[in-house]
């Protein structure tokens, strides 16, 4: 007898890849606190691990395909927002009377309610866009040329991303040069992690793939980024 069930079911490790995911959501955005200087550019703190959110997202698509994927940035998106509320809800709340740090605790982890946006739609758009670019790039390929679908997925995805959230968080605030100077430096940067992590997600999607038995392409897929019910299934013998 065949039955159907949700693919998140059967899968080993996709549980621990949404967890890692979104762990990297939540420390790079406690991390972007803080502006560090690198040479002549200049990045918030959460520059050197937000690129990993992008390549765990190729390797969730290359696998598992977009509908998985798809539930996973959802997932992330939501735990972004709670982090959100909760720092802004702490920050806003009465210290207690010999706690003496309130004003460094609203300087670093104070969220400013444009800047959690500019996060939040500049994480959405970016993902979906990555997404959606390696699903198709892999039936355009037929499944050969894995570096060119990691790489151009995310020459699309960190583009979009970087973009949305730099006009949303700072435009009206810094002048066009500076904005502009801001998206090219933090896209640069992003991008050429990427590049420089491509052998490693060369050996993680290919384990993935032996040890999950899985390598999904988005054939017929519905794309619409918000109808998250609609998941893969694959028939399993009772």
């Amino acid at each position: 007898m065949n039955t159907s069930v949700s693919n998140r079911r059967l899968y080993k490790h996709l549980d621990t890849v949404t967890a890692s995911l979104v762990a990297v959501l939540i420390i790079s955005n406690i991390a972007a606190t803080k502006i560090i200087q690198v040479g002549p550019f200049s990045f918030d703190g959460g520059t050197f691990l937000f690129p990993l959110s992008y390549i765990f997202g190729d390797i969730l698509t290359e696998v598992y395909g977009y509908k998985s994927s798809r539930r996973v940035i959802w997932t992330g998106f939501f735990w972004l927002f709670v982090t959100a509320i909760v720092l802004m809800l702490v920050d806003g709340a009465t210290p207690a009377g010999d706690w003496p740090f309130q004003d460094s605790f609203h300087t670093i982890l104070g969220q400013t309610p444009r800047i959690v946006i500019a996060s939040l739609a500049g994480f959405l758009a970016g993902e979906f866009s990555n997404s959606y670019v390696l699903a198709k790039m892999k039936i355009w390929t037929q499944g050969k040329h894995l570096w060119a679908r990691t790489i151009g997925s995310t020459v699309a995805g960190e583009l979009v991303d970087t973009i949305v959230f730099t006009l949303i968080a700072f435009g009206g605030v810094f002048t066009n040069d500076l904005l502009l100077s801001l998206i090219v430096s933090a896209y640069l940067f992003k991008l050429g992690i990427e590049v420089l992590f491509t052998p490693i997600t060369y050996r993680v999607v290919s384990w993935l793939k032996e040890v999950e038995k899985e390598d999904y392409y988005d054939i017929g897929t519905n794309f619409n980024p918000f109808a998250i019910g609609d998941v893969n299934r694959k028939p399993v013998s009772d």
